[in-house]
């Protein structure tokens, strides 16, 4: 009886707020997706060596430039990475850089991680 509860409770919390969920980009997986920007798979990269990976992750949306420097700059350095520029942050022997593009209505972003 109390194992039957417990899975309608975990199906009922499941079920409550799926938006709540961090998306992460595919090729970094400690690496959110800002609300209101989509993953550009086919841009992708991952080198894997033996100095280091080198990584290449791009996402796409309607969201404006400021909203995105905003995100970024304070979620990045909630997961470890020391800014050293508006745009450059380093973790763990790794640098982590990005771009803000306009692509008409739409912004892309550009995330490059290779090592320090």
């Amino acid at each position: 009886m109390l194992f039957l509860a417990l899975v309608m409770a975990g199906v009922s919390l499941a079920g409550q707020h799926p938006s709540a969920q961090a998306a992460f980009f595919s090729q970094v997986e400690d690496l959110p997706i800002m609300p209101g920007l989509e993953e550009v798979v086919d841009e992708g990269m991952v080198f894997d060596k033996p100095e280091g990976r080198i990584v290449e992750v791009v996402a796409i949306g309607a969201v404006s430039r400021q909203a995105i420097m905003a995100f970024y700059g304070a979620t990045l350095p909630e997961l470890g990475w020391k800014q050293e520029s508006s745009t450059d942050y380093a973790r763990s022997g790794e640098v982590l850089r990005f771009r803000v593009d306009n692509r008409g209505d739409e912004f892309t972003i550009r995330f490059t991680i290779a090592p320090h």
